[in-house]
């Protein structure tokens, strides 16, 4: 029988996990997958969601795809321009050490890593999030085009209480298979909702001024295109339900990914952004350029006027071509070689609509995804090009912390596949205060008023979910 499937066989499997522990002189861990019939990943976080426990969810929902993670069963947090390596120097010691049983021809079984990368290599001592933190969680559900999944990942010393573990996780197996959300006890929603009652900018100098020296800089052939944002600090009446704005989010922009990550006192990053830094399934990379934007119009003809002038726009079409060359550049230092797609295509969201192309590659094994995204991260869509000079220069322009902003959030698992995401459009919430965060790229023409109400428009995603009447 398969420990998912018995009690008896569940406890076998863990004391032979135990005696593995016994024999190395290190842990286990002992991950264990099961197909269930249906589970919603958000209802079921909602569901076990502890404040001070670090979490993870992602979801696109044009792709038909949701995964959630909760409760560190082993964790790290690093700092430095190495992290990405230390990152998958800890998940590989980890996996080491890993036996997976059940039913792990279904999609997102098996262990999964959840990983933040912040925009830079390093932060201030007290920031919110460290420049790398990865954990394995001890719960983990997914949804993905009508099947459904459930992962237990059991940490087994040599001196682990084996009656405990079974009880506690048949318990959690008779729940997850049949998952009764009706029976939960209250979720978020019934919760009074949280008032804005003041707002401000973070930077202490106007965005236009910052816009004002880097278009100085671009005349002056120091960089060629720079990305910089806005941060803007909002203070409620109560604290925020930060799951609750993840929903409304999921809702209203299906073609983004929408994404929380956090724990303790950290709070929560959350968002949604149209970004995927990459993606990688079954050997097949696909990674996107993105950049180049315009609002949404009020009607048909509107909308399709404002499509058809960003698509025809010298500076729009010039920056797109930044993030794309300087991607496929990338992965071409890493023997990676990439083809994308002819003409840049329309990205239409809920509020604003961009130029996008597709980039796919045969990766296989040759290249772990994290090599891939030390390399990669920052784009030119959230950094500028030269990286090298420009990125140096944001901090001092912005005046602000970026923290998580710009940065990565996604996952990784044991077979080399993972999809990472970049953290744009998007908020920390803390408590009673959330700090939202958008930027615009400026090249040779940017205007600094237009890139003012861009950032705005950017805004208004986060915005709309956390001031929402």
């Amino acid at each position: 029988m398969l420990p998912e499937r018995d009690e008896g066989a569940l406890r076998s499997f863990l004391e032979g996990c135990r005696e593995a522990a016994r024999a190395k002189g290190h842990f286990q861990i002992a991950s264990i997958s099961l197909a269930v019939k249906h589970i919603a990943p958000l209802a079921v976080l909602e569901s076990i969601y502890e404040p001070e426990e670090l979490h993870f969810y992602i979801e696109r929902a044009a792709d038909e795809e949701a995964l959630a993670g909760a409760e560190a069963v082993v964790e790290a947090r690093f700092d430095g321009p190495d992290r990405f390596a230390q990152v998958k120097a800890f998940s590989d010691e980890i996996l080491e050490n890993t036996i997976a049983v059940g039913d792990l021809s279904e999609p997102f079984t098996g262990p999964h890593f959840f990983t933040a990368f912040a925009f830079n290599d390093s932060v201030a001592e007290d920031a919110p999030f460290p420049a790398a933190t990865v954990f394995l969680p001890r719960w983990q559900v997914s949804r993905s085009k009508g099947k459904y999944g459930a992962v237990a990942n059991l940490r087994i010393d040599p001196d682990t209480n084996i009656d405990q573990l079974v009880m506690r996780v048949w318990g959690a197996y008779s729940k997850f298979g049949a998952f009764d959300y009706a029976s939960d006890p209250e979720v978020p929603e019934s919760a009074p909702e949280a008032k804005v009652v003041s707002r401000e900018e973070l930077a202490s100098d106007p965005y236009g001024a910052a816009v004002i020296s880097a278009l100085d800089a671009i005349k002056k052939g120091t960089y060629e295109k720079i990305v910089l944002a806005r941060g803007v600090e909002l203070k409620a009446d109560q604290a925020w339900q930060p799951l609750i704005a993840l929903n409304r989010l999921r809702e209203r922009f299906s073609g983004c990914f929408t994404f929380s990550y956090g724990g303790g006192a950290a709070g929560s990053f959350i968002g949604a952004t149209p970004e995927r830094l990459l993606k990688i399934r079954d050997g097949h990379l696909l990674t996107e350029a993105i950049a180049g934007s315009a609002p949404r119009g009020a009607t048909a003809g509107e909308d399709a006027k404002f499509a058809s002038k960003l698509l025809g726009s010298e500076k729009d079409q010039h920056e797109h071509a930044y993030v794309r060359d300087s991607i496929i550049r990338r992965l071409g230092n890493l023997g990676v070689t990439a083809t994308a797609e002819g003409e840049p295509r329309l990205l239409q969201l809920a509020n604003v609509q961009h130029l996008r192309t597709q980039i796919t590659a045969e990766v296989g094994e040759s290249v772990h995804l994290l090599d891939m995204l030390a390399d990669m991260h920052p784009t030119p869509a959230v950094g500028g090009t030269p990286r090298e000079a420009a990125v140096p220069q944001i901090k001092e322009l912005e005046q602000i912390e970026r923290g998580l902003y710009a940065g990565v959030v996604g996952w990784f698992n044991h077979l080399n596949e993972g999809e990472m995401v970049v953290g744009i459009r998007s908020a920390l919430i803390q408590g009673d205060t959330a700090r939202l965060y958008a930027g615009a790229g400026i090249v040779e023409g940017s205007d600094p008023e237009k890139e003012m109400r861009e950032t705005e428009m950017k805004l208004r995603a986060l915005l709309d979910v956390l001031a929402a009447e």
